[in-house]
C-alpha cells in the first residue's frame, strides 16, 4: 500500500467520523408515539360510548358526570381524557361524521353508472336518517350552538367543510358518469342536500311516516338537475 493510499484511507475515516449521524428514532420517541396513539384510541373508544347519551340528551342537557352515569366509565376517566363537555362533544361528533364520510366515499367508489350512484346516495341518506337520527340531531345541535359559543366554531367549520367536500365528490362523480359538467358550485350543492336532509330528519323525529321516502324521491329528482343539460352544453 502506498503512502498516498494510506493518506486517502485516513482521510476517509476522518470524514466518516465527522459526518452527521443518521437520525434514528430513540426508544423514548417510540414509546412517546405509542402513548399518543393509545391516548387517541382511548378518546375514540370513550367518544363512541358517550355518543348515545349525548345524542339522546343533547348539548345543553348533559354533563360529563351524567355521561359517566350512563356508561361504564367513571367521571374521573372521562375528565382525564377530555378537558370538559365541549371537548367531548366535539370529539364525538367529529368521530361520527368521519365515519359517515367514509360510507359515502364507498358509495362513490362502488358506483359504475349515474343512476346507480343516485340510488346509492338517496337510499344512504334515508338509511342514516332512520338508523342514526339521534346522532345527526346532535350534530345540528352542535352547529346551532356554534352561533353562540365560540368554542365550537372552528370544529364546526371543519366538519362542515368535510361534509361539503363529501357532497361535492358525489355530485362530481355523478356528472362524470352522466357525461355532463356540473352546473352548480360546491357550496350550493352542499346547501341543497344539507337542507333537504335536515328538513327530513326533523319531520322523521316528529313522527312523519313518509319523511324519509320523500327524502329519497327528492334526491333522485334533484341530482340530475345539478348537471348541465344538452341545451346548456351547446350554448356554452
Amino acid at each position: 500500500m502506498t503512502k498516498a493510499d494510506v493518506r486517502t484511507r485516513s482521510t476517509a475515516r476522518r470524514s466518516a467520523a465527522s459526518a452527521p449521524t443518521p437520525v434514528v428514532e430513540s426508544n423514548r420517541e417510540r414509546i412517546s408515539r405509542r402513548q399518543i396513539d393509545k391516548f387517541a384510541q382511548r378518546r375514540d373508544e370513550l367518544a363512541e360510548a358517550a355518543l348515545q347519551t349525548l345524542s339522546e340528551l343533547g348539548y345543553a342537557r348533559t354533563s360529563l358526570r351524567e355521561i359517566a352515569q350512563n356508561s361504564t366509565f367513571s367521571h374521573g376517566v372521562l375528565h382525564y381524557y377530555f378537558s370538559d363537555k365541549v371537548d367531548l362533544i366535539i370529539h364525538c361528533v367529529k368521530h361520527y361524521k368521519a365515519i359517515c364520510v367514509l360510507r359515502y366515499d364507498q358509495i362513490v367508489d362502488d358506483a359504475t353508472t349515474a343512476d346507480g350512484l343516485a340510488e346509492g346516495f338517496a337510499h344512504g341518506l334515508a338509511a342514516t336518517a332512520r338508523e342514526d337520527a339521534a346522532l345527526h340531531r346532535l350534530w345540528y345541535d352542535m352547529r346551532s350552538q356554534s352561533m353562540f359559543e365560540a368554542a365550537f366554531r372552528d370544529d364546526v367549520l371543519e366538519i362542515d367543510d368535510s361534509l361539503q367536500r363529501m357532497i361535492w365528490r358525489i355530485v362530481s362523480r355523478y356528472a362524470e358518469l352522466s357525461g355532463r359538467p356540473v352546473a352548480v358550485d360546491p357550496s350550493t350543492a352542499y346547501a341543497i342536500f344539507d337542507g333537504l336532509f335536515q328538513q327530513a330528519l326533523l319531520r322523521h323525529i316528529c313522527g312523519s311516516t313518509d319523511a324519509l321516502s320523500e327524502l329519497t324521491a327528492h334526491v333522485l329528482r334533484l341530482l340530475p338537475t345539478l348537471v348541465a343539460d344538452e341545451v346548456s352544453r351547446r350554448r356554452s
